[in-house]
């Protein structure tokens, strides 16, 4: 180890250890080393891990060897946090009102909610059936067909005093009705809500407050069955 001007050292024990970190003189005890502070006629101090040389004053302290920390365990990596599942939305949407197209007799079309069509009183005659009776019994028969003969054994009164009369019997017949697809529904609703509008402004108040009604009720639909904004 070469001397260390005494410029380049500060006076005291204390910097010794900073010089001696590298030395690998002989050491005393197992861990320790020895630092020899060496003093020239001139004053000059110098550190040596061997023993300074004649004429030189010297002094020697032991000191611990500096040791290396162990190696700092590394701590395993925490394992990532488990992500929640995502949440499982269930919306319920109602299904689309349905419909329906009817047609009356006389060939007009006409859109319902429902497949019942309009009622109309339809006389039997007019389906090929007739009532008919002597005001106390009445029999039920087909146009053109004969009149029955009742059973046997029953006792029979005279035709001749027994006045027959024809009943003008009817019945209520419904118009023909079928659903429309879902498209023409809300083709059909988006026509109805224009003229809606062309009617709001050439009506009068009492009209356009049901013109109104009847616009959010179109309104709500189309939202509901037709993803209309």
């Amino acid at each position: 180890m070469k001397p260390v001007p005494a410029r380049a050292v500060p006076i005291g024990w204390a910097s010794a250890l900073a010089a001696a970190l590298a030395a690998t003189g002989p050491a005393g005890a197992a861990g320790d080393l020895l630092v020899y502070r060496c003093t020239d006629a001139r004053g000059r101090v110098a550190l040596r891990d061997s023993p300074c040389r004649n004429g030189e004053t010297q002094q020697v302290r032991t000191m611990t060897r500096p040791v290396d920390p162990p190696p700092r365990a590394r701590r395993p990596a925490a394992p990532p946090a488990a992500s929640a599942p995502p949440r499982r939305e269930v919306v319920y949407r109602t299904p689309p009102r349905p419909l329906y197209e009817c047609v009356a007799p006389d060939g007009a079309r006409y859109t319902s909610d429902t497949d019942a069509g309009n009622p109309r009183w339809m006389p039997l005659w007019t389906l090929g059936a007739l009532v008919y009776g002597d005001g106390r019994h009445r029999h039920h028969g087909r146009v053109g067909a004969p009149t029955p003969r009742p059973p046997r054994g029953a006792v029979e009164p005279p035709r001749r005093h027994d006045p027959v009369y024809a009943y003008a019997a009817g019945t209520w017949v419904r118009d023909e009705c079928h659903p429309l697809p879902l498209q023409e529904v809300c083709a059909r609703l988006r026509d109805e809500r224009y003229a809606l509008d062309r009617r709001y402004h050439s009506a009068l108040q009492g009209e356009r407050d049901e013109i109104t009604r009847r616009q959010r009720g179109i309104d709500a639909r189309l939202a509901q069955d037709c993803g209309d904004p």
